[in-house]
């Protein structure tokens, strides 16, 4: 009689314990998500996606920052899930920041993807190559990304052939926002999902 008693609260437990991981969704089905900031262009929101296409006077106006999805969410360790489908874009980029600067980022290419730490204490805040891999962008797919960020380790996964793992100290700070940003075409995003 205990024996199913339990049984029958393991699943809610199990359940609540899965919610409690949550620490942002966005569908993209909300315009205005208070976490996001959709900046440097006019992105659009539909059918589950936003999408923007830059705009080259913005871009030139901003020093060669092209548009981006900022999410403000405090965290040291997260494993942050996301689709993107590039269309003529030169680069998407992936960044974890801290409030002093960038934490972590990867930057996918035609040539291939750079993967970079932000020591603090190097000289203005430069960055270093932690990786160079050969994984290219391929215009007009929906690519899935997952970044597990614990302690000093940040593992990468792009589309379904692809998996690393890098390891820098400065990965283990604080960080305050993530972004995914582009240059040059259109970008589209979607299924961002952000868990402990």
């Amino acid at each position: 009689m205990k024996f199913r008693g339990l049984f029958f609260f393991l699943p809610l437990l199990l359940v609540s314990a899965h919610a409690a991981d949550l620490m942002l969704k966005n569908d993209f089905t909300d315009p205005k998500l208070a976490q996001r900031r959709a900046m440097r262009g006019d992105w659009k929101f539909a059918g589950g996606a936003a999408s923007c296409t830059q705009d080259d006077e913005i871009y030139k106006k901003l020093k060669d920052h092209g548009p981006i999805l900022f999410y403000d969410l405090a965290h040291t360790d997260a494993t942050v899930r996301f689709s993107f489908k590039p269309e003529g874009a030169k680069s998407v980029v992936f960044t974890a920041n801290g409030a002093d600067g960038h934490v972590f980022r990867f930057v996918v290419g035609g040539a291939g993807t750079s993967v970079r730490a932000f020591p603090p204490e190097s000289k203005d805040r430069a960055s270093i190559s932690v990786g160079q891999e050969k994984v290219a962008l391929k215009s007009g797919e929906w690519v899935p990304v997952v970044v597990t960020l614990r302690g000093g380790k940040a593992t990468v996964k792009i589309g379904a052939d692809f998996e690393k793992t890098y390891e820098h100290a400065s990965y283990a700070r604080p960080k305050t926002n993530l972004s995914v940003g582009f240059s040059y075409g259109t970008l589209s995003v979607r299924d961002v999902v952000v868990t402990e």
